[in-house]
């Protein structure tokens, strides 16, 4: 009868865990379907026409497509895989594609955070609370986008660098050069999980030097892995992240985005946090967390805090990158297994599958009450884009070339291809001179009196409160053909 007792109550806990654990991810679900993020990105829309040039052509690009002032510059779509995985969301099931294709992408994120922390922590409850917090903090506070695949490859990562410190066994870090072929076509960012596979063989080396030496202090923990095949992985990551269509000019691009200045100031996500909306304050205790975790341990783990302190300059430095510290700090605080014999099971395959069911159901239900539908997804888009004044000039149009406002470029890109752009997000192709004189002549500074891209565009079309749209409703060189809510459209006299 005790027995008997016994497995009931296991089986009432184990009910309570897989719907804790559905209802987290259909929540997750359902606020991606409501926010409609996938389609109010500003960037996404020049990520879809790429991904479409591209299985058109049946190649990538090497130069400035789409665009008016830079088409001949050169230019490299370090995202390809994502941006064809977009665009065969879109021609298989049109937007909806579009947006369903967002939807699993986040999911994903918040399955393979809990899968770290779950895998660390070999406990659920810590897993669940942990990876919880952890997306609370960074998953909506930016549309999905190809840093979704490093998020999703971090968390991997970091599951197999902490499992093998843990154990001392290597076998797990083979397949980082995989993850690592997968990211470098994915997504740049994949340097920063180069940058931690680096950390591991920097710290593991310079603690066998000082061993060497004679410093080998017991509060210090001991490198558990062997040197050279840890550093025979790291080169294999290197060498996989070269096996792309830009092979190593991969690296040309990392260093022109860490030279830049510019993006940094005009975009508001590559800033600081603010300490202005909740999520910063829990980003702030989660970090201490993690900092008071590695405290408590007997011996420092110097991998776990040169990790920690990186990823916490990174992650305050870009409000956007909050994610990187975020993920770090919620493995370091999952990574306190318990004992053997005391582990919760893993889910197996059969509640996956049934977890995998039941977020299906919810995400058809979530749909129909969220207007998640293409009459839905359209009026979003017509509340943030110039889909009316694009449609005026299409029945109207005027002689190019246009300019266009910076936010609204991707979007053109995708909505307006007999019009190439005059500036569209990706800040790469542009460089600091050029953005930096349209973010002038956006603010209505002096100088756009003098800006050749103004003076020779045949149609201009700006967001209405832009200070520059107000300067040219009483410049004698143009006259307003159109206004709306959101957009004004100037031609030259």
């Amino acid at each position: 009868m005790s027995a008997a007792r016994e497995l009931r109550d296991l089986f009432r806990l184990r009910i309570l865990q897989l719907a804790t654990l559905g209802s987290l991810f259909a929540l997750v679900i359902w606020r991606s379907l409501a926010l409609k993020f996938a389609v109010r990105d500003l960037d996404n829309w020049w990520h879809l026409k790429v991904g479409e040039w591209i299985l058109h052509n049946h190649s990538v690009p090497h130069t400035g497509i789409f665009s008016a002032t830079a088409a001949n510059r050169p230019w490299a779509a370090y995202s390809w895989g994502y941006e064809v995985l977009l665009s065969l969301s879109y021609r298989w099931f049109d937007i909806v594609g579009m947006g369903v294709f967002g939807t699993v992408l986040t999911v994903l994120v918040a399955v393979s955070v809990y899968r770290m922390t779950r895998r660390l922590s070999g406990r659920f409850w810590v897993g669940c609370l942990t990876a919880t917090v952890a997306c609370s903090v960074f998953l909506f506070t930016m549309c999905p986008r190809p840093v979704y695949f490093t998020m999703i490859l971090f968390a991997t990562e970091l599951t197999l660098i902490l499992e093998a410190n843990r154990t001392g066994r290597v076998q797990p870090l083979y397949w980082l050069p995989l993850v690592f072929l997968f990211w470098a076509n994915l997504h740049i960012q994949f340097i920063y999980g180069l940058a931690i596979v680096g950390l591991l063989v920097g710290v593991n080396l310079v603690q066998r030097l000082a061993a060497v030496t004679g410093w080998n202090p017991e509060y210090l923990l001991p490198p558990t892995l062997p040197l050279g095949p840890v550093a025979a992985v790291f080169a294999g990551c290197i060498l996989a992240t070269c096996i792309s269509p830009y092979s190593y000019h991969l690296y040309e691009i990392v260093y022109g985005y860490a030279s830049a200045k510019l993006p940094y100031q005009m975009i508001r996500e590559m800033q600081p946090i603010t300490f202005r909306v909740p999520s910063h304050y829990l980003q702030v205790l989660l970090t201490g967390a993690a900092f008071f975790a590695l405290g408590r341990k007997k011996q420092v783990d110097l991998f776990k805090v040169g990790m920690l302190l990186l990823t916490t300059v990174v992650g305050y430095r870009m409000m956007r990158d909050a994610w990187f510290v975020c993920i770090a700090a919620a493995a370091c605080i999952a990574d306190f297994p318990a004992e053997e014999g005391t582990q919760d099971r893993a889910e197996n395959w059969s509640e996956c599958l049934g977890l995998a069911a039941f977020l299906l159901v919810a995400g058809l239900l979530f749909a129909r009450n969220t207007d998640f539908s293409r009459a839905g997804l359209d009026g979003k888009i017509s509340s943030v884009f110039p889909v009316d004044a694009v449609n005026y000039l299409r029945k109207h149009p005027q002689p190019g070339p246009m300019y266009n406002a910076f936010d609204w470029g991707g979007f053109l890109i995708w909505y307006m291809p007999d019009y190439p752009v005059a500036i569209d997000g990706r800040t790469d192709l542009y460089g600091d001179e050029m953005g930096g004189r349209f973010l002038a002549t956006g603010s209505g500074e002096d100088s756009y009196l003098t800006d050749p891209y103004l003076t020779e565009a045949g149609v201009v079309l700006l967001q209405r409160e832009m200070p520059l749209a107000a300067l040219l409703q009483n410049d004698q060189r143009f006259r307003k053909i159109y206004e709306d809510r959101l957009a004004v459209v100037f031609v030259p006299r």
